[in-house]
């Protein structure tokens, strides 16, 4: 490859995570504090995200691959996006706040296939390439939130009283305006499906749904599903549970659980190839309930390290497990079903798994409310550790030992 291409397609991919760390991981926090969201106005916040997953397929397969080069349309949509950014950050009630972020993840979600895409178009190897292009943007989140906790110090006590936390808005929509404009630079990314019948069922990868009788799939399927639930509580609730509990720097701390996910991916390799998919993929759920329990148990004075354990196991949750099973589709699905399959995976989980999960993490959230800026945290954390624990005891039970061996 190219090495300025490579250098053009790494600011891409740092801007665009960087855009996004900057503003979503502190964003529960910020509905509670600023604009006194209570748990499940939270959670319906929050579910923009699953909603603009559903969403992704019909831009990506109905405009990006037809009729648009992805470069073009990345820049497209980032540029609105810079203008919903700013009205979010001038929004003063969660009902003007919910348009603008609905909008946004509209039109954020699918520039995530976009910037693959656009970088894909440019490897002779993906398998080898992509990484090293696709760490950049787990640079981008970490650089994101050490700025904001630690440069500008938006998320202390006193700053996120003052509403402070709003300015994270101008930070991601300035990013996103850089992108944007940055995006018409880039190399040039034809549609892939130019001329193609268009088929709904294709888009949302119907097609994938044959790889359901296998008994095996259907349980991965259904457990990647649940375990979405746990994960949306993560999203949905630990920024603020870190700050009640007086945790300063709290989204600069939380950069730590993206160090290790760079960490535990290098490691994936070599536990996925010597104890296999079943092993690792458990590893990846117990890695949940465990995260949960240190959580419920831990505090910000004697068992801070508690705490700190439970944001650096992200690396565990999340590359055991997703990533693990990005690779277990890819295997199963051949190369007659592989982007259907993981296309179908994608609104499975971030869709619809996520989707219930974050209604149900505002639920329980206002369920275990016992003042004005106090909850019990203990159960909130408990709750999803006993989900996690449950899909992990049923995906122990009924996926079977996988006979063909999967390889890296």
């Amino acid at each position: 490859m190219n090495p300025m291409i490579r250098v053009r397609l790494s600011a891409m991919m740092f801007l665009e995570f960087f855009t996004w760390g900057a503003w979503f991981v502190s964003l529960g926090t910020f509905l509670s504090i600023n604009l006194k969201a209570d748990g499940a106005q939270t959670g319906d916040v929050f579910s923009t995200q699953s909603w603009g997953a559903i969403i992704a397929p019909f831009i990506i397969g109905l405009i990006a691959d037809r009729f648009i080069r992805a470069e073009r349309i990345l820049g497209f949509l980032h540029l609105v996006g810079a203008v919903l950014m700013y009205q979010m950050y001038n929004a003063e009630t969660v009902g003007e706040f919910y348009p603008y972020v609905l909008g946004y993840m509209i039109l954020f979600m699918p520039t995530l296939a976009l910037v693959a895409s656009v970088s894909f178009n440019q490897m002779s190897n993906p398998e080898k390439q992509f990484s090293s292009i696709r760490v950049f943007g787990t640079i981008g989140w970490i650089v994101a939130g050490l700025l904001i906790s630690y440069a500008f110090r938006w998320d202390n006590s006193e700053a996120s009283a003052a509403g402070q936390l709003k300015n994270t808005f101008l930070l991601a929509g300035g990013s996103s305006l850089l992108l944007g404009l940055f995006s018409f630079t880039l190399p040039a990314t034809p549609p892939r499906a130019k001329g193609e019948k268009i088929s709904i069922g294709k888009i949302l990868g119907v097609d994938a749904l044959k790889l359901l009788k296998d008994r095996n799939f259907a349980v991965f399927f259904l457990a990647s599903v649940a375990i979405c639930i746990p994960l949306a509580f993560y999203y949905q609730v630990t920024n603020t549970f870190l700050v009640h509990s007086g945790v300063e720097n709290a989204t600069g701390l939380m950069s730590l659980g993206q160090v290790s996910e760079v960490l535990f991916m290098l490691l994936l390799p070599v536990f996925f190839t010597r104890y296999g998919f079943k092993k690792t993929i458990l590893v990846g759920m117990l890695a949940w309930v465990v995260r949960y329990l240190l959580f419920a148990y831990g505090n910000a004075d004697d068992l801070f390290f508690m705490l700190i354990l439970g944001i650096v196991l992200h690396g565990v949750c999340y590359d055991f497990f997703f990533v693990s099973g990005q690779i277990y589709t890819d295997a199963r699905a051949g190369e007659q079903y592989k982007s259907a399959a993981q296309g179908l995976i994608t609104l499975a989980t971030y869709g619809v798994g996520m989707l219930i999960g974050f209604k149900i993490a505002g639920l329980i959230t206002d369920h275990y409310k016992t003042g004005e800026g106090s909850f019990d945290y203990k159960m909130i954390w408990l709750i999803p550790a006993g989900i996690a624990a449950v899909v992990f005891l049923l995906f122990a039970l009924l996926f079977k030992k996988e006979t063909k061996k999967i390889a890296l």
